[in-house]
C-alpha cells in the first residue's frame, strides 16, 4: 500500500467533487491531485530525495493537506511540528529528524530567525498568501515544476515521523509507514461512517494524529475537507453552517466550549451526523449539554495513540450504550487485536486490570533513532501502550489508569519527565516531581511539587515563568507546591507519585481523567 492510493481513489470516484474548502478557496479532487503531484515535483527539484525529511509548522489549511500527501508522493518523509512548541523544542526536532525542508505559514513566518538548529534545512517554504519573506521560497512557486508520478516508496517505508512528548525528557519520533496510515484510514472510514458525501471540518490541529485519522480516511472515500485555522467556537460553528458539514473530530474540552457557547443556538448545525471524540471520557454533564446543543449528532468515543496511527478502539455507532458501558472507549477496530496483559505479558482474565497491548497493521515501525525504546515498546510483537485498562466479557475496553507518567490535559499528551527536566534547569531547584491533578474543564492539569536547595527560596510564579522559557505553554504547570521536606521515595529510590496524587484524587475511583 502507499499513502496516495486514497488520493487516487478520490480522483477516480469523485473527480469533480469538492476536495477542499478553506475560506473562499474551493478545489475539486482532480485539481487537488494535480497540485499535489506538481508540489511533489517541485520539492524533488529542490533536492528532496527518497527518505529525506520535510517539516511543516503551520495552522490548518488546504495547503497543509496538500503537503501531507506531496512529501510522501516524492518518496520523502513528512514531519508535522506541534504549533504549540517552544523554540528549543522545535530546534530539537529539526536537528533530530534532519529535516531538509521547512514549510511555515503566516503564523510562524518569523520563527526560523529564532531557531538555532537550522543547519540541515536547505530551504524554508512560505505557505501564506502575503508577500514572501526574505530568504524564503513561495509555496505556489513549486507548482511551476513538471508533473511528477508517485515515488516507488510504499508499504513498510516510513511516510511520516510524528513527535510525541518523551517519557525520558525528550521527544520521540514515531515512525509511521505507508501501510500504517492506509490501514488506519481503511478502519476509520467504516468506524465513523465516512462516505463520499461526508464533509469533515478540521478543527483539531492537523499536526496531531487525532485529526490525521480522519484526514486520510476522508480522502479515501472522496469526501470533502473543510478547514478552520485553529479551534474557535464561533468560527467552527460558522463553517459548519456555511459548508453544511457532517463531521468533525473534537476532544471533550472543545465539545464543552461549543455546547456552552452563548449563541450556539443561532447556528444551523443540523447537517452534523457523527463527532468522534477522544483523549478522555466525556463527563456526563458535558455530554448532556452537547446532546441538547447538537441533537442530530452521535458522539462517538474512540481511543488511540500516535504509535497506532492512531485508532485502536471505537464505540459501535449502530449501538446505543448506557450505564457503565458508556464509560468504555469501545471495541477493537477491524484488523486490530487488543489484549490486557500482566507484567509478564500474559493475558489476564476479562474484568481484570492490566496493560493495554495492541497488534495490527497500524502499529508503528518504531521510534526514530531509538532502537532500545523501539524494542521495549514492541517486544513480543505487541505494542505496549503503558495504559492501564480492562476488557469486559463482550470485548469493550476501559482505560482506568496510566502506567507511564503521562498527563492528558485538554486532549494533549504531557509527559511528566519532560516537564520535570525543564523545571530542574531552574537554579535553586533540588527536587521536582510533576503529576496530573483533576480539573473540571481540562480533565487534568499539570501540578509540580518542588523542593528548593538548602538556603534557597523559590516561588510558584518563578517556577511557572521559567518553564515557559523551556517548553510549550500547555505543558507548563498550572499550579506549584513548594515544599521543604524531601519527596517521598520507594525502596528503589523512585518518587512515590501515588502518594503525591492521593490528596487530589481522594474519593475518586481512579487516578486518571
Amino acid at each position: 500500500m502507499f499513502l496516495t492510493q486514497g488520493l487516487q481513489r478520490a480522483v477516480t470516484i469523485n473527480p469533480g467533487g469538492a476536495s477542499t474548502i478553506f475560506r473562499d478557496r474551493r478545489r475539486t479532487w482532480a485539481e487537488t491531485a494535480d497540485r499535489i503531484s506538481r508540489i511533489a515535483g517541485g520539492m524533488a527539484a529542490l533536492g528532496l530525495r527518497v527518505g529525506e525529511r520535510a517539516a511543516i509548522l503551520a495552522l490548518n489549511s488546504d495547503r497543509y493537506l496538500e503537503v501531507l500527501y506531496a512529501v510522501p508522493a516524492a518518496g520523502a518523509i513528512i514531519v508535522p511540528l506541534n504549533t504549540r512548541l517552544a523554540p528549543p523544542e522545535i530546534d530539537f526536532i529539526l536537528a533530530d529528524s534532519g529535516a531538509m525542508l521547512l514549510l511555515v505559514d503566516d503564523a510562524f513566518a518569523t520563527l526560523p530567525a529564532q531557531l538555532t538548529q537550522m543547519a540541515g534545512v536547505k530551504q524554508v517554504i512560505y505557505l501564506g498568501d502575503g508577500p514572501i519573506p526574505a530568504g524564503m521560497m513561495g509555496y505556489e512557486t513549486l507548482l511551476a515544476e513538471p508533473f511528477t508520478t508517485d515515488s516507488p516508496t510504499g508499504g513498510h517505508d516510513v511516510a511520516g515521523i510524528f513527535y510525541t512528548g518523551g517519557t525520558t525528557g525528550r521527544s520521540k519520533g514515531v515512525m509511521l509507514t505507508h501501510d500504517n496510515l492506509v490501514s488506519n484510514a481503511a478502519m476509520m472510514a467504516p468506524a465513523i461512517g465516512y462516505r463520499h458525501d461526508s464533509i469533515y471540518v478540521h478543527a483539531a490541529p492537523m499536526f496531531h494524529l487525532a485529526d490525521g485519522a480522519s484526514t486520510f480516511a476522508i480522502t479515501m472515500v472522496g469526501g470533502t475537507h473543510v478547514f478552520v485555522a485553529r479551534f474557535d467556537p464561533a468560527e467552527l460553528l460558522t463553517e459548519i453552517a456555511r459548508t453544511k458539514a457532517t463531521n468533525t473530530l473534537l476532544v471533550p474540552t472543545m465539545i464543552n466550549a461549543l455546547a456552552n457557547f452563548p449563541t450556539v443556538g443561532d447556528y444551523d448545525v443540523s447537517t452534523l451526523r457523527v463527532i468522534p471524540y477522544g483523549a478522555s471520557p466525556m463527563p456526563d454533564a458535558v455530554l448532556q449539554a452537547a446532546t441538547r446543543a447538537f441533537p442530530t449528532v452521535q458522539f462517538l468515543h474512540v481511543y488511540g495513540m500516535s504509535e497506532a496511527s492512531p485508532l485502536v478502539t471505537a464505540m459501535d455507532r449502530n449501538i446505543t450504550v448506557t450505564g457503565d458501558r458508556a464509560k468504555s472507549c469501545g471495541l477493537p477496530c477491524m484488523l486490530i487485536e487488543v489484549r490486557i496483559a500482566d507484567e509478564n505479558d500474559c493475558e489476564v482474565p476479562r474484568g481484570t486490570v492490566g496493560e493495554v497491548q495492541i497488534r495490527g497493521p497500524n502499529i508503528m515501525r518504531g521510534y526514530w533513532k531509538l532502537p532500545d525504546a523501539t524494542a521495549a515498546a514492541l517486544r513480543g510483537g505487541w505494542y505496549h501502550s503503558a495504559d492501564g485498562g480492562m476488557m469486559d466479557t463482550d470485548g469493550y475496553v476501559y482505560i482506568v489508569d496510566r502506567l507511564k507518567d503521562m498527563i492528558i490535559s485538554g486532549g494533549e499528551n504531557i509527559y511528566s519527565a519532560e516537564v520535570e527536566s525543564a523545571i530542574s534547569m531552574l537554579e535553586g531547584v533540588s527536587e521536582v516531581a510533576v503529576i496530573g491533578i483533576p480539573d473540571d474543564k481540562w480533565g487534568e492539569t499539570v501540578h509540580a511539587v518542588v523542593v528548593p536547595k538548602a538556603g534557597r527560596t523559590l516561588t510558584p510564579e518563578q517556577v511557572i515563568a521559567h518553564s515557559r522559557t523551556q517548553i510549550a505553554g500547555y505543558k507548563c504547570p498550572r499550579s506549584v507546591e513548594i515544599r521543604q521536606a524531601p519527596l517521598p521515595l520507594s525502596g528503589a529510590g523512585k518518587v512515590l507519585k501515588t502518594n503525591l496524587r492521593e490528596k487530589f484524587w481522594a474519593g475518586r475511583a481512579k487516578q486518571v481523567s
